[in-house]
């Protein structure tokens, strides 16, 4: 059985998979605000590539005995 979390704000129980796509998505949000007030103050905000997951940084440095 999930865990059931109650959102203060809202009211409204939500599983720990609803909570962890919540984040996800404010912290979306959260970045493309920043970027859209940096270009509105005149500073260019390079594209930053997207984090890569575990299984992607040790296919890079796998070691092959070839």
């Amino acid at each position: 059985m999930p865990l059931r979390l109650r959102c203060v704000v809202l009211g409204e129980v939500m599983t720990d998979q609803e909570l962890n796509k919540r984040k996800a998505y404010f912290a979306k949000v959260r970045l493309k605000n920043y970027r859209a007030s940096m270009r509105l103050e005149g500073i260019e905000v390079p594209n930053i590539p997207p984090a890569r997951n575990k299984a992607e940084i040790l296919e890079k440095y796998k070691i092959t005995n070839s």
